[in-house]
């Protein structure tokens, strides 16, 4: 296993011209959702949808809001629930955002990978 960053920008979905600046985000193939400072998406009209609770490595509960928001990063990009961030919360690219990228984490690279999508129930002919 590694660790590594990435430069990741958020664009507001309604309005695709709103973006964050490129924003340092751990890779962590660990953590199912990407988190995001909340202060950056809020600058772009990104709105809280709801809130969700997460236990935190040491086994803290503790819930923070989600939206939504059009991710890049390193040539990809996807559509993606995000965590706002509070501070002191780390800034981090979680695995459904690497798997709506469509890409695997080479952990000795450094970087991603293309992957090839599963498809399911296709029908050969």
């Amino acid at each position: 296993m590694s660790v590594f960053k990435v430069n990741v920008t958020a664009c507001n979905p309604k309005r695709e011209e709103f973006m964050t600046p490129p924003l340092e985000a751990l890779v962590d193939t660990g953590s199912e959702l990407t988190w995001l400072p909340a202060d950056a998406l809020s600058k772009i009209g990104i709105s809280p949808r709801r809130k969700r609770m997460f236990h935190t490595a040491t086994k803290q509960a503790i819930e923070r809001d989600v939206g939504y928001a059009i991710l890049r990063a390193e040539g990809y990009e996807t559509n993606d629930e995000v965590v706002f961030a509070q501070p002191g919360d780390m800034t981090l690219l979680g695995v459904r955002t690497l798997e709506g990228f469509g890409v695997m984490v080479d952990n000795i690279a450094h970087r991603f990978v293309a992957t090839t999508t599963l498809a399911a129930g296709s029908n050969p002919k």
